[in-house]
């Protein structure tokens, strides 16, 4: 199990990266449009460094839903590795098998 405060923490970026995306998006747009003037894209671009860091999508960590482990996680399912072979071993998850050959 991981820290709960680490826990925590990402899900606090991952609620103010939701909460700062449209912003964000907008500000990178004007930013990387080079038909706006200099002085448009400068101001774009001091207005997104204001943004607290926290609100990027980038500093989000992919962790474990059930034991919150940062690492060996599987997007499609959610898990880490470990949860994934302890749920699969007792036959929670559907269609999944031990291999053998």
């Amino acid at each position: 199990m991981a820290k709960t405060s680490a826990v925590k923490r990402n899900a606090k970026r991952l609620r103010m990266s939701n909460r700062d995306k449209e912003k964000r998006l907008s500000l990178k747009n004007i930013v990387m449009d080079r038909s706006l003037p200099v002085e448009d894209r400068f101001e774009a671009s001091l207005k997104l460094a204001k943004l607290p860091r926290n609100g990027a999508r980038v500093r989000v960590r992919l962790r474990c839903s059930l034991t919150g482990r940062s690492r060996g996680n599987y997007r499609k399912f959610g898990l880490c590795r470990v949860a994934l072979r302890d749920l699969a071993s007792s036959g929670q998850i559907p269609g999944m098998v031990k291999s053998s050959w």
